[in-house]
């Protein structure tokens, strides 16, 4: 089972068991499901669906440099960084759906 889950800005398509690296350790909605060939699309999400998941801690991503340049003024500044990701592990998937 896959389910399409949205983290901050960031979409992805995830199954039980794999880590991911997202921007921050928490899924802030469902957006899909796939069961094989069988796609549930929310509206805009699935109601009741749920995703365990387990921090495994921070990972620094690669450094992303940045360059200022002004041409015929002789100004060049580069600066850069390392974004921290947090490495999740998805541990279930389930959607079952909420009783009222």
């Amino acid at each position: 089972m896959k389910a399409l889950i949205k983290s901050g800005n960031s979409q992805v398509w995830v199954e039980e068991g794999q880590e991911i690296l997202l921007d921050r350790a928490q899924i802030d909605e469902v957006l899909a499901t796939s069961d094989g060939e069988k796609i549930n699309l929310g509206q805009p999400t699935i109601a009741g669906a749920k995703i365990t998941i387990k921090d495994l801690g921070t990972v620094k991503g690669t450094k992303v440099r940045t360059v200022k340049y002004k041409a015929k003024s002789r100004y060049t500044k580069t600066t850069g960084f390392r974004p921290v990701f947090h490495r999740v592990l998805i541990e279930k998937i389930d959607l079952r759906e909420k009783k009222s």
